[in-house]
């Protein structure tokens, strides 16, 4: 089998800033894998977050041995970006030689159509509730937080979307005397979940302190080996494949943390079509969907996925799976 890796960027409608900074592309790596005339493919995004570049991830890639088939690629890389695009890349390959689709494969049902939430990137309040207005007709907005002073980006964006549903991420920006602060506010102004309000590795006072509304455990969740560090500190996990390292990691992730109690999140970084299209079938089922990247793009795959008011559609099988 043959692996190529080629680097794509995607232009976003907007900045996208979060509290570690901010991105006017989406710098991502596409996998295709090549054999018996069969071509698959996978996206990922290196995240420096997680100490990945696009060369280190291109780099262990490029190391992989030949022949490599899911079961031994999960034990050849880690969970991350490197193995995400392989693995949803062979996934691919093998619904294309069966000429049937991934889920038929997996032995799940096959996918509906999913309510995603829509982004806005943090930023000067008057700008939230100007984005937040223009967003208002969506059932469902997340709101990028994370600085001791988010109060007033959240009276903007609640009194720009009056009706929506609200989520918060806060991307380990807060202190747990800052998130103590908040929470109140968070429950009176209908918010439904706060997602890793402290920094992954500080979130031991998640267990101390009152948790009034649900916690979601992003940058604290990676693969089934984090499930045991988020007892008594979270309620939820997001689930995504740059950190799970693909599909057959993430649907492990998954049942092992719903056999836990713990709700699900399914999120995204922000990437493709071709990104987001495994993570749909992930989500069904989900309690929150978080799979805007191609609404935040400017460019898109042929043929993207399918946003509507019923949400984001699986994908052709042109696309992926």
């Amino acid at each position: 089998m043959q692996i190529e890796v080629t680097r794509e960027s995607f232009r976003l409608r907007e900045a996208f800033t979060i509290s570690r900074g901010s991105r006017t592309e989406a710098e991502v790596l596409t996998v295709r894998v090549a054999a018996e005339g069969v071509t698959g493919q996978g996206e990922c995004v290196p995240y420096a977050r997680y100490g990945e570049t696009r060369d280190s991830v291109e780099a262990q890639i490029a190391a992989l041995p030949e022949g490599l088939d899911r079961d031994a690629l999960q034990r050849a890389l880690p969970p991350g970006a490197a193995r995400n695009a392989v693995d949803c890349a062979l996934w691919d390959w093998a619904a294309k030689r069966a000429g049937r689709r991934v889920w038929d494969l997996a032995g799940l049902a096959a996918p509906a159509p999913l309510v995603t939430a829509y982004t806005l990137s943090l930023d000067a309040p008057d700008r939230m509730r100007d984005a937040a207005t223009r967003a208002a007709d969506r059932p469902l907005l997340k709101i990028k937080l994370g600085t001791p002073e988010d109060m007033p980006r959240l009276e903007a964006v609640r009194e720009g979307a009056p009706e929506a549903r609200l989520i918060v991420d806060a991307n380990e920006g807060w202190t747990a005397e800052v998130y103590a602060d908040l929470a109140p506010h968070l429950l009176r102004l209908g918010v439904e979940m706060v997602e890793q309000p402290l920094p992954a590795g500080e979130d031991d006072a998640l267990a101390e302190i009152a948790r009034p509304l649900p916690v979601c455990a992003d940058e604290s969740c990676h693969d089934r080996a984090s499930l045991a560090g988020l007892a008594g500190k979270y309620d939820m996990v997001n689930i995504k494949l740059d950190k799970t390292g693909g599909l057959t990691e993430a649907l492990a992730l998954r049942e092992a943390a719903r056999a836990q109690g713990y709700r699900i999140m399914v999120g995204c970084m922000v990437g493709s079509s071709l990104a987001m299209a495994p993570a749909v079938l992930l989500a069904q089922g989900a309690e929150v969907v978080d799979l805007d990247g191609p609404l935040l793009l400017a460019e898109d795959r042929e043929p993207p996925l399918v946003y509507d008011a019923d949400g984001v559609h699986p994908p052709e099988a042109a696309l992926w799976g």
